[in-house]
Formats: structure tokens, C-alpha cells, sequence
């Protein structure tokens, strides 16, 4: 299955996406991956053993300065000085993988947001029956298409963010058919966390695939990963979006898996919370911990952890090449599920500083709410998605990645095509692809090619 052979669905909710959140089994995957394994470090095992010792020294230097100075690495933009803080914070984004811009949307407009979504799903009662997260005490969602999401995805400030942060990304190849002067609109949940809750614990997880990162007609048809499997993970760029047009993500058609480039994932904030109040943890160590998890399954331990001091067990000289003990086992990656991590999988990542979790508890005295707003590029691949995510959104479907069924097909005051035009912008509309994309002076000869695949493929 690709990403592109579409299929219907099941209804479901976000827990489908997640082994620990269904309660699911993870079984041992196919003899066929420990085959996969080998192929990547066929002939440069040496270099792989090599890398890996430079990696394991790199993220204990890392690791401390994380421990040391938690969050305040995490880039902080304002959106009134929003091209001077990017240029002043462009490597600091790209080194941690993560940023938060402030004041983007009205305070007083975001919070309308939330209201008016806790009176659309008080207007449809359904909505907190089999497709909630939890179901007796909902937290997450399957809404995609309420008028403040809607409006949240068209918002001009939203937009010019989105499109700013696009261009933090660059393509080692000029010609590669991908846009980043506009963006595409993702239709994604929505989160309202009340205080207390510890039943939305999403464990240390990433999105966009799990056992396709390591797959040739996966992520491999782009290539993004080839130096870190070659054993040079510092020439691994994690920014490069060249390598990543032709990559698919999705080959198993999960409940939840994204098929769609997302540069950033995307939170707008709609409540006021602090550290530790429902929100969202990362590990601001891109490039280290993605070559991390993509090596892991290569390595074994020579002594346990039950056996040794953490400081031992950790220790590069603990960890040797796995080559004739090799096993078929991607730690964490499931197919059609999103790829998770743990301190048994994982313990380098000393995930206690984690990487891209939810709070365990909420913890604060009011609600931590957010709608999920990804950055997508424009790509023939993401032109095919929104051909379809169009239609949901006509009918009142869930978006195509996402558990299927009725959605909020017979929703009341379900937002319509007027609804869009009335709130949008013709950038808005080209975003949820209602109008022809046009090009920018920006754009070289990849970006117009990917704009013209986009419109044909959009029917402009």
C-alpha cells in the first residue's frame, strides 16, 4: 500500500494512531525488515560503528546543557518582529527543531475559538460518542471541520507564519518540484485538556510514519536518511526539503498516519497554560536524536541496565554492533501506527528531557487547549491530498488521514464553501484549494513546476 492507492477508513479516534494509546500488541515485524537492515550498512558497517560512537558523545555533551537550561532553548519569536527574529533565531529553529511564535491571533479571538467549539459540540452531541479521546471524559477531538478551525487555518497572521517558517527549510537541489512560498491547509483534531487529566499521557513519540523511515519506498525514495545510514550522520540535513518530495510516509494506510509533507507540526495555543499545564514536551536536539532512533536498531548492549549504574550502561564502549544478533526489531516502529519511544528503547535520548510527548498530567487549574495547524508545502504528492481533503471537506468527512466514518457529515452548523469564502482571503482560499495557485517572484523553476503540477492536478 502507498500513499497513494487511498482507502476508506475505519472509525476510530486518535488512540488508533498509538500502540500505547489503543492498548494494542506491538508484535515482532517480518523477517523481511531484518533483510531491509542489512541492505542499508551493507559495505560501510565500519563507518555506522564509527558514527555511533561520534553520536553517543555528542548527545551526553547535549543532554547536560538540555538538563541544565530546559525549555529557555527553545526559540522564542514574536510575530510583530516575526522576519528580524527569524533571521537572528535562524539557526538556533534549526538546531532545536522547535520554536514558539507569540501573538500571532488576538488573544480575545483565540479564546472565541474554543467557546464557539464547545458550543458546536454541545449543538451535536455525537461528537462525544465513539470517535472522542477518552470516551467517558473526552479530551481529544474528531472534529475537523467547525467553523473555528476554519477560520483558524484561513487567518492571514496564521498564514504569513506559515509561510515564513517554510523558508527556514532549503533544497539542495534547485529544481526539485516543491514550493515555499505558499501553503497548503491541513485539516487536523483539535485538543480541549481539562486540569487533572492523566488519560492523554502520549508517550515520546514522532509523526509522518514509523517502520517507513528505514523502508527504500518509504523515506528511502528520497533518500533523506542515506548519510545517517552510511555513517555520516553530521551530513544528514534534516532541513533539505529536496530530499523529502518524493519520500511517502504513509504505507499502510494507518488510522492517523500522515501522508502529507508537514514541515512543522503546529500547535495554536487557544488557553493560557505554563510548563507542566497539559502541554506539549520535545527534545530540541533535531539532527542528534533523529540519527539517534535511526541507528538504535543496529546496536546492543553488552550488559543490561539492570546490571550496571546508568552512567555504565550508558557508556559508548557498552554498546557494540549488533551484526550477527541482529533482529528484525525497529524499536518502537509499528506498522500503521506512529513511532514511539521509551527509556528501554531508547535510554541515550534520556527522555526524561523527552522528545515530543504530552504532559502526563495536566496539572494547571484551567483547561490547555489547541488546534492542530500543520505547515505543508505545495507538492504534487501534497496536491493529491488536498484533492481528497477537499471533498471531506465538502461532505463533512474526516480529513483522508485520519479514522473514517460520518464525521460531521450531518452536523448541525457544519461551516460550507460560503462559509470559507466569506472568512478567507483569496490566500486563504488557496490554501484549502479553492482558488489557482499563482507565482511568486520568489519562486525558481522547481517551486513554478510544483505550482503548475498543483493546479493541474487541483483542476485549475
Amino acid at each position: 500500500m502507498t500513499s497513494t492507492q487511498s482507502q476508506v477508513k475505519r472509525e476510530g479516534n486518535i488512540a488508533d494512531s498509538f500502540v500505547s494509546l489503543s492498548g494494542g500488541n506491538r508484535p515482532p515485524l517480518p523477517e523481511s525488515f531484518l533483510t531491509l537492515k542489512k541492505s542499508l550498512v551493507a559495505g560501510h558497517e565500519d563507518k555506522v560503528i564509527a558514527s555511533w560512537q561520534r553520536l553517543l558523545g555528542q548527545l551526553k555533551r547535549e543532554n547536560r546543557i538540555l538538563a541544565t537550561e530546559g525549555s529557555k532553548v527553545i526559540p522564542s519569536l514574536e510575530f510583530a518582529n516575526l522576519e528580524g527574529d527569524l533571521e537572528r533565531l535562524r539557526s538556533e529553529i534549526k538546531k532545536r527543531g522547535a520554536a514558539v511564535v507569540r501573538g500571532v491571533i488576538p488573544e480575545e479571538e483565540a479564546r472565541a475559538y474554543k467557546s464557539d467549539i464547545e458550543e458546536y459540540v454541545r449543538q451535536n452531541p455525537s461528537t462525544k460518542g465513539v470517535t472522542a479521546f477518552p470516551q467517558d471524559n473526552p479530551q481529544v477531538y474528531e472534529l475537523y471541520w467547525s467553523s473555528p478551525q476554519i477560520r483558524a487555518r484561513a487567518h492571514p497572521n496564521l498564514l504569513e507564519v506559515q509561510s515564513k517558517l517554510m523558508n527556514v527549510w532549503q533544497s539542495s537541489d534547485p529544481k526539485s518540484a516543491i514550493s515555499l512560498s505558499q501553503t497548503l491547509a491541513y485539516a487536523d483534531r483539535l485538543r480541549i485538556r481539562q486540569p487533572g487529566d492523566a488519560t492523554f499521557a502520549l508517550g515520546p513519540h514522532v509523526d509522518g510514519g514509523s517502520v517507513e523511515r528505514w523502508e527504500t519506498n518509504g523515506y528511502g525514495l528520497g533518500g533523506v536518511y542515506d548519510k545517517v545510514f552510511e555513517g555520516s550522520w553530521e551530513e544528514y540535513d534534516p532541513w533539505d526539503a529536496g530530499a523529502r518530495v518524493f519520500a511517502v510516509m504513509d504505507n499502510y494506510n494507518g488510522l492517523g498516519a500522515c501522508s502529507m509533507f508537514r514541515m512543522f507540526q503546529g500547535w495554536l495555543s487557544m488557553s493560557y497554560t505554563k510548563g507542566f499545564e497539559g502541554t506539549l514536551l520535545v527534545n530540541p536536539l533535531l539532527q542528534l536524536s533523529t540519527a539517534y532512533y535511526l541507528l538504535r536498531p543496529f546496536f546492543r548492549p553488552v550488559k543490561q541496565s539492570k546490571d550496571l549504574l546508568s552512567e555504565e550502561y550508558l557508556a559508548a564502549e557498552n554498546w557494540v554492533f549488533a551484526g550477527s544478533e541482529m533482529t528484525s526489531e525497529l524499536h518502537g516502529a509499528t506498522p500503521g501506527h506512529g513511532q514511539e519511544f521509551s527509556a528501554e528503547f531508547h535510554p541515550h535520548l534520556e527522555l526524561d528531557t523527552t522528545i515530543h510527548a504530552v504532559d502526563k498530567v495536566h496539572n494547571g487549574q484551567s483547561d490547555s487547549s489547541v488546534l492542530y495547524i500543520p505547515i505543508c508545502p505545495v507538492t504534487e504528492q501534497n496536491a493529491h491530498y488536498m484533492v481528497r481533503q477537499r471533498k471531506a471537506f465538502l461532505d463533512g468527512t474526516p480529513g483522508p488521514d485520519f479514522p473514517g466514518g460520518q464525521g460531521e457529515s450531518k452536523h448541525i452548523n457544519r461551516p460550507t464553501v460560503s462559509y470559507l469564502q466569506a472568512h478567507a482571503n483569496s490566500e486563504g482560499l488557496r490554501a484549502f484549494g479553492f482558488e489557482k495557485l499563482i507565482t511568486a517572484a520568489s519562486d525558481g523553476p522547481g517551486a513554478m513546476d510544483a505550482k503548475n503540477k498543483a493546479n493541474e492536478i487541483l483542476g485549475f
